[in-house]
């Protein structure tokens, strides 16, 4: 049986430091869901049907990759969708203190399931969901930031605001 992973964020909106992870993991891994959860502590800017849309849109060559949302413990929807690993992505060490705390928490709740962290492509390194809101919402380019369906989705998000 190969290795079932799951990709979690809240993907408001989704970059091509997502992506990269996401392409990347799915050549490691059978079968990978990337999941979109809701982030209570953040204001979002797409709603998760917007954000799931976004991401089976820029996914869509991905055959082993299925998009989805959940409310609730990501580590209950690990277990759901029998996964042995969690995928993350870091960018700086500052990502890794947090996303270790977090990965504690789940081996802690849920044994068998590993996290699994992979380095972000240098090009990527900066990238960040807050920083392509902030550089839309004052109507500058991101095409290199984030895919055009995306651009296009921030650009009529903000037109309307």
């Amino acid at each position: 049986m190969g290795k079932i992973a799951v990709c979690p964020g809240s993907f408001d909106p989704v970059t091509f430091g997502h992506l990269d992870i996401i392409q990347r993991g799915s050549n490691v891994f059978e079968q990978i869901y990337v999941v979109v959860l809701n982030n209570q502590a953040k204001e979002s800017l797409f709603d998760v049907e917007e954000r799931v849309s976004l991401l089976k849109q820029v996914t869509s060559t991905m055959p082993n990759v299925t998009v989805e949302s959940h409310q609730g413990l990501l580590i209950e929807y690990a277990k759901q969708k029998n996964a042995q690993v969690i995928l993350r992505g870091l960018r700086a060490v500052s990502d890794f203190e947090y996303e270790m705390k977090i990965g504690s928490i789940n081996k802690m709740m849920a044994e068998h399931i590993e996290t699994f962290f992979m380095m972000t492509s240098s090009e990527y390194s900066f990238l960040s969901s807050s920083i392509v809101k902030e550089i839309a919402k004052y109507d500058a380019p991101v095409d290199q930031l984030v895919p055009a369906v995306v651009a296009s989705a921030l650009h009529k998000k903000y037109a309307s605001k």
